[in-house]
């Protein structure tokens, strides 16, 4: 029996007009997107569709134009996965299409957590930035002596890819301190997965505690403890956990290795997921094909 692994997507992947295509061909997505629009009381399908971009950037609305999307993306593929994963935001996703949590639920949460997480720290004072080819190990060594605050490992995402997250004078401290292949400067509102983020991730608790969480019908993978999680208690701790603490996405994708998966399949705007899989992945055996599904002429294929 094939083996499919499933991948939300997180910050960074949206893009202006994505979901039209669904929403334009499938019954089923216009009414997920016209729930979604009655949900929040806002067009949320307007902006991911017209944007401008400027307002789907916002944080309070990429995190919930993300899950719409990506939802509306696997319920029209509609098969059951061996496991599934979901990068930062995308663990909602991932949760959603496991049954863990309602759609309307999810949406709300991802909403008040993108807005907590904008109120958390002032535009300016936070900064991300990702190095590419730096020592893991070498990172989290000048991240703990960088001067200027505090700074931390936000994502692992590959190998080769590492996000560090903090006050922005000790992001470019450790910038500069660590030897890199190249080093970029996120265009990011926020210091996300750092302990900036607390005081986002304390008020976040008390709406994941008045959300009905159900055990998800197959494995999914946490980001803060890169492990297969098979309960809604377990998937509701490690939510509230997530927000200050970093997305361990290399560590996440390699508990599969040897579990002889068929394919990934990215579901959603963007192929960021597909992109890191593959490095993650390189040399795994059996080999295994990548696929996104963001729109519909991809869903066709």
């Amino acid at each position: 029996m094939a083996r499919q692994v499933f991948l939300f997507p997180g910050q960074g992947s949206q893009s202006v007009g994505m979901g039209k295509s669904f929403y334009d061909r499938f019954e089923d997505a216009r009414r997920l997107f016209d729930r979604a629009d009655d949900v929040l009381g806002f067009s949320l399908s307007k902006i991911c569709f017209e944007g401008p971009e400027e307002t789907l950037r916002l944080t309070q609305n990429t995190q919930p134009a993300l899950l719409l999307v990506s939802t509306a993306a696997f319920r029209l593929w509609g098969r059951t996965p061996y496991a599934a994963a979901g990068h930062s935001l995308g663990e909602y996703s991932a949760h959603v299409a496991a049954g863990t949590i309602r759609f309307e639920d999810a949406l709300t949460l991802v909403h008040k957590r993108g807005t907590y997480m904008q109120d958390a720290v002032p535009v300016g004072v936070g900064a991300m930035a990702a190095l590419l080819g730096a020592d893991y190990e070498a990172v989290r060594a000048a991240c703990g002596r960088a001067e200027g605050g505090q700074v931390q490992i936000a994502n692992w995402n590959s190998p080769e890819q590492i996000v560090i997250s903090g006050h922005k004078a000790a992001v470019e401290d450790v910038v500069r301190n660590v030897r890199s292949v190249k080093s970029v400067m996120l265009p990011v509102s926020a210091p996300f997965h750092s302990g900036l983020m607390k005081d986002a991730e304390d008020r976040l608790a008390a709406d994941l505690d008045a959300v009905e969480f159900h055990d998800p019908a197959f494995p999914v993978i946490t980001n803060v403890d890169a492990r297969m999680i098979r309960t809604g208690a377990e998937a509701r701790d490690a939510l509230k956990r997530q927000v200050s603490r970093p997305v361990l996405w290399t560590k996440s994708m390699e508990l599969l290795a040897g579990e002889e998966i068929d394919a990934f399949i990215e579901f959603g705007p963007g192929k960021v997921l597909c992109g890191l899989i593959k490095r993650i992945g390189k040399g795994w055996a059996p080999p295994f094909t990548v696929r996104s599904i963001e729109d519909a002429e991809a869903l066709d294929k």
